[in-house]
């Protein structure tokens, strides 16, 4: 069984490397931030928390533990339920503007601090922070590309430009 201090541990772990992310997307000006960041990572890290947890909660006895491990895998359901509700999240933030779709990137971001809160609910602190300072890095520098002109389109803001010039 986790002890109270292990588990704050956990959960300070999840709000710190969800906070990394969600400052990345902060800076960036998105719509999901810190604030939506910290709350799906350490929401994530409490239900990952609450489903390890679980087997040993039930136990009528120490001796029955095993046994319900072996018949249960509450814990594992607990995570899939994790990744299937915070996807409907991110549906909810990617939004089609005529041939363009915004958000995507946003709602990735949530749906991956939901993955670190989740890795911080299972004890692989060190494995999340690596992912979060990973991510959050990996987005800083692409956002400094011009990935348009890189790929050899022209950028959807170049071409309104150019629409509104012309008029």
């Amino acid at each position: 069984m986790l002890t109270l201090e292990d588990m704050i541990l956990r959960l300070v772990a999840a709000v710190l490397f969800g906070a990394v992310v969600g400052l990345e997307r902060e800076l960036a000006g998105k719509e999901a931030g810190i604030r939506t960041d910290i709350m799906v990572a350490s929401g994530a890290a409490i239900f990952s928390i609450v489903g390890i947890s679980l087997p040993y909660i039930i136990a009528d006895t120490p001796e029955n533990i095993p046994e319900i491990l072996a018949r249960n895998s509450g814990f594992l359901g607990a995570v899939a339920n994790v990744v299937v509700g915070v996807g409907f999240l991110g549906a909810g933030i990617i939004v089609k503007q005529g041939f363009h779709v915004r958000g995507l990137t946003t709602a990735a971001t949530v749906w991956f601090v939901a993955a670190v809160g989740v890795l911080c609910g299972i004890r692989l602190i060190g494995f999340a922070g690596v992912s979060a300072v990973g991510l959050a890095f990996i987005l800083f520098i692409l956002r400094k590309f011009d990935m348009y002109k890189f790929v050899g389109k022209e950028d959807e803001h170049d071409v309104d430009d150019e629409e509104s010039h012309r008029r």
